[in-house]
């Protein structure tokens, strides 16, 4: 049995009394105990002031050399082009069958270096696609123990990054290069909460002193920590789509509703022949979101069942609402099911009928801007 990673802060996990469980090969915190908090404590101090996450397991990869960006831009789906250096973009990595091998961040420092953010599983495997195809010159670098990666978001989140002097005023999407008692932090308006937020990049090796510091100040603004059981039920919340469950090798960009991060007037990205041909075409099967009616509550694989009993689509990614005090979900459905904003379906639960409305995402209004 390979034996887990851990986060520059685990002793700090571990004295917050945390939860501990395998995230993408690395060690992470669930949810804490001795903060007073807990899944719905959390999730309800991410939406009404501020939570503090180490998602530190995030990969990083620098793309470096003449011409990085153009290279980058050749790869991933969406256009670098379309932002400007001290700007971050979501894309997606996808093989030649347009199957999503990932969905990253990537930051585009200048048209010769480019940071790129991948989900802990996935790094290796973007960054080896990326190695394969650079040309002479290109260098990329995996970078994943080279720094941590802590998240601050809520409504109060830029209270707290004013608190320790650290720059907040930023557009949404947007970073900048900071310092923080002399030491080098990256900082930028993003996260993946569906609230006004931050993700800040110190060196693995100063990860600490951050999160202590984040910590001492958080009670003052009604936060606390918030492990990555409050990051699920946030995200859900907001129908961001997680990979391995809403987005992988088997669901495109296009099921998943992700279109809008794909360039599709770029002459080049991995996966453009096969998108554009599942486009022109319209895929089989699209990404939908569930709102329970009654207690059922959706869970991944779940089937869906139409007034006949047919099985018409399959739950991706579930949850109980905090926010909503109900179950909600997303679900692939067929196309040839017909269904529409509004109409109601049913939820196999383990052989229990359970009605449930279809709706699109996001279940609760959007803060990020």
């Amino acid at each position: 049995m390979t034996e887990l990673l851990r986060s520059p802060l685990y002793d700090r996990h571990v004295a917050l009394g945390a939860k501990l469980a395998d995230f993408g090969g690395w060690e992470m915190p669930i949810e804490y105990t001795a903060s007073g908090g807990g899944v719905l404590k959390e999730h309800a101090a991410v939406r009404d002031a501020v939570g503090i996450f180490d998602v530190s397991h995030l990969g990083k990869a620098l793309v470096a050399g003449p011409g990085a960006a153009e290279f980058v831009n050749s790869c991933l789906t969406n256009d670098l082009r379309r932002i400007a250096p001290g700007s971050a973009q979501y894309t997606l990595c996808c093989d030649s069958a347009g199957g999503v091998v990932d969905d990253l961040i990537a930051y585009l420092v200048s048209d010769d270096e480019v940071f790129l953010v991948p989900n802990a599983a996935n790094t290796a495997a973007v960054v080896e696609r990326l190695v394969a195809a650079a040309p002479d010159g290109i260098e990329v670098r995996g970078q994943h123990r080279d720094y941590g990666v802590l998240a601050v978001q809520g409504p109060r989140s830029a209270d707290v990054l004013a608190a320790l002097d650290l720059a907040n005023d930023l557009p949404y999407m947007a970073y900048i290069d900071d310092t923080f008692n002399g030491e080098p932090i990256r900082i930028c308006r993003t996260g993946y909460t569906g609230e006004h937020g931050y993700e800040l990049l110190p060196k693995w090796d100063t990860s600490v002193q951050v999160w202590d510091a984040l910590t001492e100040v958080i009670s003052g603004f009604g936060g606390m920590p918030a492990g990555l059981g409050a990051r699920d039920t946030l995200r859900t919340e907001m129908g961001y789509p997680l990979h391995g469950q809403d987005l992988s090798l088997q669901i495109s960009p296009l099921q998943a509703r992700s279109g809008w991060a794909v360039g599709w007037k770029k002459e080049t990205f991995w996966g453009r022949e096969a998108l554009l041909a599942e486009k022109a075409a319209g895929p089989a099967r699209v990404l939908w979101g569930l709102s329970a009616v009654g207690r059922g509550i959706p869970r991944a694989h779940m089937e869906l069942l139409d007034a006949t009993g047919g099985v018409i689509g399959e739950v991706t990614s579930g949850t109980f609402s905090p926010t909503l005090k109900r179950g909600i979900g997303l679900a692939l459905v067929s196309v040839d099911a017909g269904v529409a904003e509004g109409d109601e379906v049913v939820l196999d639960v383990r052989g229990r009928p359970s009605p449930v409305v279809i709706v699109k995402p996001p279940f609760v209004p959007s803060h990020v801007r």
